[in-house]
């Protein structure tokens, strides 16, 4: 098959290419599919055994509710909006074969909504006005895209597959979710022979300047868990009552807490790949073992 030029690729001797990446966008084949899918089967089936209902949300989130959550603040060199296409400008569009590249800036319409950088912010925002006396779980997956300053692989992509399980209750149900959560990301690890190195994080939720962030210096509230050449194929995320404030979501009658625990799904394919030296389905098989006793 000829590839487009310029193409990172993922290969190994048995099955020959598993994956291409271009413009940090992934292309992946059987193997690497499987094995995607795979990992995700454990995890999916950890928030079922944690209580998590499953759901899926819109594809797009509105700017005007990511304005309400510090995104345009924090992080919107992140951000990727979407748009559409003037109706008054169609017609010169279709006419003027200069514009197959790219599309001018003076064609577009205001961006109202952007493509998500995270699963749970439809989550968060679907809770929103909500109120519970027992925790809530729900576990989604997401396509995500993340306007990064440079792509490598599938280490750092533009658009990528994130699986979440989020906890929204008291504090104490928050720190108990994560925690469990953390022990079994180190123990998957470990059965399937990857060291997985846990260090704490800048957390993106919290704006740079404001009390959150203090605070955070003193009890760090991101957990990254890193393959050795530094890539982040989890992380467990403890956003206090931040978006129980901003959403309006209530748990026994104040500011719920809330906590996620995401999973990077091609970051794991990654990972596996290297450790299993690009056989995936040596790790495909070794994923089904481990996610058995997980």
């Amino acid at each position: 098959m000829p590839l487009p030029d310029p193409t990172v690729t993922g290969t190994n001797g048995t099955t020959g290419t598993t994956w291409w990446v271009r413009d940090g966008l992934a292309t992946l084949d059987e193997p690497a599919v499987l094995l995607k899918d795979a990992l995700d089967a454990v995890f999916t089936r950890w928030g079922a055994e944690a209580g998590a209902r499953q759901q899926s949300y819109p594809s797009l989130l509105r700017a005007e509710d990511l304005r309400t959550l510090d995104y345009f603040r924090n992080f919107p060199h992140l951000g990727s909006p979407v748009t559409r296409i003037r109706p008054d400008r169609l017609s010169a569009l279709a006419a003027d074969p200069s514009a197959a590249t790219a599309l001018p800036t003076a064609d577009l319409a205001d961006a109202t909504h952007l493509l998500p950088s995270a699963a749970c912010y439809g989550c968060i925002l679907h809770l929103t006005g909500t109120s519970a006396d027992t925790p809530v779980l729900i576990t989604t997956v997401a396509q995500c895209f993340r306007n990064e300053d440079h792509h490598d692989g599938l280490r750092r992509l533009w658009g990528f597959t994130m699986r979440e399980i989020v906890c929204v209750g008291s504090a104490e149900a928050v720190r108990a979710h994560l925690g469990r959560h953390q022990e079994r990301i180190a123990a998957f690890g470990a059965a399937l022979g990857l060291t997985l190195d846990r260090q704490p994080a800048t957390d993106p939720f919290f704006e740079k300047d404001g009390a959150r962030t203090a605070m955070q210096l003193l009890a760090p509230v991101k957990d990254e868990y890193l393959h050795t050449d530094g890539t982040a194929v989890a992380s467990t995320n403890n956003h206090r009552n931040f978006f129980g404030e901003r959403r309006a979501i209530r748990h026994a009658g104040r500011p719920a807490f809330t906590g996620c625990v995401a999973f990077g799904l091609e970051r794991w394919v990654h990972a596996l790949g290297d450790r299993f030296e690009g056989d995936l389905a040596a790790a495909h098989r070794a994923v089904r073992q481990a996610g058995e006793g997980s």
